[in-house]
């Protein structure tokens, strides 16, 4: 199941999040620092699959934009992976120079 999705830029700031199960404000916050911490202090040559406390992290960057989502131990980190690339296009084509 997925638990939530970022768009971050490379100065690590949020540009869209959305959660799908309820997190408060603050921990959102402090939740959402760690993450881009995580991913941003990654080199191109590791892995795009981080765990983290209690879910897993998938991440693909695009140019300046970092697409990152939360997920539990049960979900298959390929098909997120997949599913990332396949939103990323459908940006594209929709807004055409995503």
């Amino acid at each position: 199941m997925i638990k939530f999705f970022l768009m971050v830029n490379k100065q690590g700031q949020t540009r869209f999040s959305r959660y799908y199960e309820h997190v408060e404000i603050n921990k959102r916050t402090m939740l959402e620092a760690e993450v881009i911490k995580n991913c941003l202090s990654r080199s191109k040559d590791q892995c795009s699959f981080i765990e983290y406390k209690d879910f897993k992290l998938v991440y693909r960057q695009y140019a300046a934009l970092f697409v990152v989502v939360g997920i539990n131990e049960t979900e298959n980190e390929m098909a997120v992976y997949e599913l990332i690339h396949n939103f990323v296009e459908v940006l594209d084509k929709y807004f055409s120079r995503v």
